[in-house]
């Protein structure tokens, strides 16, 4: 088969969406040696969010288009002109757009979307006015014209069938992997060097991940953690590009007096992650809604004891590794973060657990898995 992929976001982002397409479709030129892979992109940016993102291997080859990624969208998306994808990648028997969007497709072959939430459904108040409008009339556009759903977990899945009315048979769960080189780093010069990297010195840490936006609810997270910081020497860390509304969280750190001990890192190097995860005392992620939450299992992977929200998909990716609480719930978040930083028996059943659940998230699953799907859906 000669399969199609929009690989847009490996090549414009660094976390999430962008991870997530790195990972997947470097898993399968791991697991596919006999299908040739067609990669669509949006001409590259520039300067590329990490180096090689895509596959060396014969069989996948690299097809950018001639015009960058906000042209693609003003034409396909808003003026919805019937250029079809191949243009750029030539005959295809198989496309899969792995972004919540699916380009205009020439002739009947199968297509994938792959959808990894409805949070700008749950929570628009969260988003720019302008993008979830944008969202709100394209999703659903691109899901009726989609042969086949992916939904990164069974919650993503459940609010396609309950929110859209997406027939049942028309959505497959494709759970993400946590790759192997999330696991605990003891390496003394590394760990210095990364502390170094990113302004850490020798600090007791608490870490979040994850792009700064309302969603992430990092407000209440700064808030709980003021309620314990006169009580702990730790300090807490937050990593991720700026999204939107990143101001209400700095003011928030002053509103508490907690400068100086609240620290926004920024985007951290896919290399840097595992060490400074290992070095976390705990992995915090008080997520209001997520399709997946990767940062769970990347954590669990590295040692690292893990409170999470209780809500959307996390409870299937955590299992019982790691405390859940409910995202609001600050008091609790409070008492549970104090809780795990002074009892070290408590913490280390969560580190044995979570290193457990981590690894029954594998890319090369999911790769294979999207192969047998592939299969299934081109071979008609």
């Amino acid at each position: 088969m000669r399969i199609g992929i929009d690989v847009t976001a490996a090549l414009t982002q660094g976390g999430g969406i962008g991870r997530y397409t790195r990972e997947l479709v470097q898993a399968l030129a791991a697991v596919d040696a006999q299908n040739s892979y067609q990669l669509f992109s949006a001409k590259p940016p520039a300067t590329l969010p990490v180096p090689e993102p895509l596959p060396q291997t014969k069989n996948f080859v690299h097809k950018p288009a001639p015009l960058d990624e906000r042209w693609l969208y003003r034409l396909w998306y808003r003026l919805r002109l019937p250029l079809p994808v191949q243009w750029v990648t030539g005959q295809i028997d198989l496309f899969h757009s792995p972004d919540f969007v699916l380009p205009p497709v020439n002739g009947r072959i199968p297509t994938l979307l792959t959808v990894h939430d409805l949070s700008f459904v749950h929570y628009p108040h969260v988003f720019p006015e302008r993008l979830v409008t944008y969202l709100n009339q394209v999703v659903p556009w691109s899901i009726g014209r989609a042969t086949h759903i992916l939904a990164d977990s069974d919650a993503t899945r459940q609010d396609l069938l309950n929110i859209w009315q997406v027939p049942p048979e028309k959505v497959t769960v494709l759970y993400s992997g946590v790759h192997e080189r999330f696991e605990p780093v003891e390496d003394g010069a590394l760990i210095t060097a990364v502390r170094h990297k990113y302004h850490l010195q020798d600090w007791p840490y608490i870490l979040s991940v994850g792009t700064l936006q309302p969603r992430k609810n990092y407000q209440m997270l700064i808030r709980a953690f003021a309620l314990l910081a006169d009580k702990v020497p730790h300090h807490l860390v937050i990593s991720g590009g700026k999204g939107w509304l990143y101001d209400e969280m700095l003011a928030e750190v002053e509103r508490q007096g907690l400068t100086g001990r609240v620290h926004f890192i920024g985007f951290v190097d896919d290399a840097d992650l595992p060490t400074l995860y290992s070095e976390a005392d705990l992995f915090v992620f008080p997520s209001l809604y997520e399709g997946f939450g990767l940062p769970l299992l990347e954590a669990m992977g590295c040692g690292t004891a893990v409170l999470t929200s209780n809500s959307s998909s996390l409870p299937e990716v955590a299992g019982t590794a790691a405390r859940q609480l409910p995202p609001t719930d600050e008091a609790a978040w409070t008492e549970n973060m104090l809780a795990l930083l002074t009892d070290i028996e408590l913490r280390d059943k969560l580190v044995l657990a979570g290193l457990t659940q981590a690894k029954q998230f594998s890319w090369q699953t999911a790769a294979q898995q999207l192969l047998k799907i592939y299969q299934q859906f081109g071979l008609h």
